[in-house]
């Protein structure tokens, strides 16, 4: 199943963020991964303001996103990101055709 990493980072020195990002598109290439939003305008309908930077992924599998997320070659990458700025990573499952209303998934949160 369809598999999406969700990215909110936010960037506090752009310059060693963007040698973070001048290495991870092969190395999201080479596990099957694309990107689905890279940056770029982002405009908050709703809630607090979102001003910080977002990234959304799309791998095959959640296999092949936590392959690609543990793999050394990301994880050496992945030092700038950490020493540049601050961020949360999500890992989220497509739905499967055919899913229906109301959605069985929702729970209480918490």
């Amino acid at each position: 199943m369809t598999a999406y990493v969700i990215a909110m980072v936010r960037v506090d020195d752009p310059e060693t963020y963007k040698k973070y990002t001048a290495l991870t598109p092969a190395l999201i290439e080479e596990h099957g991964g694309k990107f689905l939003v890279r940056g770029g305008d982002i405009e908050t309908l709703e809630g607090k303001t979102f001003e910080d930077r977002l990234v959304v992924l799309e791998f095959p599998s959640a296999e092949a996103v936590k392959t690609f997320y543990e793999s050394s070659g990301y994880q050496d990458a992945a030092a700038f990101r950490r020493a540049s700025s601050e961020a949360v990573f999500l890992l989220a499952e497509g739905v499967t055709s055919g899913t229906g209303a109301p959605d069985a998934q929702v729970v209480k949160s918490g």
